[in-house]
């Protein structure tokens, strides 16, 4: 009994319920009532490179527990050298340049620097003395999840270079003092704030917040030099924001984000997918038109339907139910996750799992966001749904790799408290 292991089914069903989905989707998004059959076209490769994150998984169970422990940074130096030399061949593809050409396939070496990087991440938390109080243990971390976001940006995919925030989640559930993420969250709100009201209308009420806050607490000294900080520096940044937003963002990524937050109307333009998408999905009801009947999806009203606005199919064709299933499927695929990780006997493991966890929520949140208009439109998947052979890959490799790690954990001889 003692070398025994024991996958969990749990996860597994929610893994291969969201697949299927995504399969099913990717059909009804390509197909056009017979022209295509759910073994050809887009479907079809989405089903291969499925079949192919099954056969990898197989692979990992096979393998000994500590192999991913023993091989963390080298999986890491591997997938950080794919993403250089995607700079040297890599072949553009909707103005990123983020594509290794092999064959009739593509691959992106940026969904695989994900999982890489948890790799490094669990490595370099889990060594014995690490402390989030120690700079170069900071640096250490800010650099294995920094390299792999700037390669991606000089790519010109800023979308999935935005997925390594979601570290930062992992690094608080760690010991990371939660002022970073609030500081994070602050500047966010004053990047918002000034590009709604201005950075003037901003610096006047930070202003009078000051002195009202001042004034119900006037008899704690202490507070007014931290509060004049805050203020102060609130201000600065905002006085900074227009700069930023004009010099650092392309024009699509203006518009986007002015179109998120109703600064411009541009339904034939910048705004045109996210008004369609929520066309599609509000069109859909409480049940949906019915399976491989949704008018917009046939239509083909949505770019990229197939790929980062796949949800709007699932909104359309299953209206609310499905919209709903397809939801409660990812919560509980992600609390699952996070589950797994808190039952973990090695540090090791509990990192590389809650960093899986993370990342799929981030998606989850951001893609669907996206297309019912309350997030900018950045270009990420929905993980195992969206079409595309590199990110179920990814993902796939990254699951069945967390569940072995899951299957394994009787077999540490670290302590639970660890």
């Amino acid at each position: 009994m003692e070398n025994r292991f024991r996958i969990d089914i749990l996860a597994l069903i929610l893994f291969l319920s969201i697949a299927i989905i995504g399969i099913a989707s990717v059909y009804s998004a390509t197909s056009n009532q017979g022209i295509f059959t759910l073994f050809e076209g887009r479907s079809g490769k989405q089903l291969v490179w499925f079949c192919a994150s099954l056969f990898f998984g197989i692979v990992i169970f096979l393998l000994n527990a500590n192999f991913f422990e023993l091989f963390s940074i080298y999986f890491y130096i591997l997938f950080m050298l794919l993403l250089v030399l995607v700079l040297a061949i890599g072949v553009d593809i909707n103005g990123a340049r983020s594509w290794i050409k092999i064959g009739s396939f593509s691959l992106q070496p940026s969904e695989f620097a994900k999982y890489g990087t948890s790799f490094a991440v669990a490595t370099i938390i889990s060594r014995i003395g690490f402390s989030f109080q120690n700079k170069n243990d900071i640096l250490k971390l800010a650099a294995v999840t920094l390299i792999p976001m700037g390669l991606i940006i000089i790519q010109g995919d800023m979308g999935s270079a935005l997925v390594f925030l979601s570290f930062i989640l992992v690094f608080y559930i760690e010991g990371l003092t939660p002022a970073i993420i609030l500081l994070g969250l602050f500047m966010i709100l004053v990047f918002v704030l000034t590009l709604v009201y201005s950075a003037l209308y901003f610096s006047i009420a930070a202003i009078l917040l000051l002195f009202l806050f001042y004034a119900l607490t006037y008899t704690n000294k202490k507070l007014l030099i931290p509060s004049l900080s805050i203020v102060g520096f609130a201000i600065v940044f905002s006085m900074s924001v227009q700069f930023l937003f004009d010099n650092f963002l392309k024009e699509h990524q203006q518009k986007r984000i002015q179109v998120t937050l109703n600064l411009i109307e541009d339904n034939m333009g910048a705004g045109y997918n996210v008004n369609q998408s929520k066309i599609a999905i509000g069109s859909g009801g409480f049940s949906g038109k019915g399976f491989l009947n949704g008018s917009h999806t046939k239509g083909n009203f949505i770019p990229e339907q197939e790929t980062d606005f796949i949800f709007c199919t699932i909104g359309e064709e299953g209206g609310w139910v499905m919209s709903s299933i397809t939801i409660a499927l990812y919560i509980g695929f992600i609390l699952r996750l996070y589950y797994l990780s808190s039952r973990a006997k090695k540090k090791y493991k509990r990192i590389f799992i809650s960093s899986l966890a993370s990342i799929i929520f981030f998606h989850v949140l951001v893609n669907i966001g996206m297309t019912i208009g309350i997030m900018p439109v950045i270009g990420i998947p929905l993980p195992l749904i969206s079409y595309g052979g590199s990110s179920i890959l990814a993902f796939g490799l990254f699951i069945f790799t967390a569940l072995k790690m899951d299957a394994t954990r009787d077999r540490d001889l670290e302590s639970v408290f660890t």
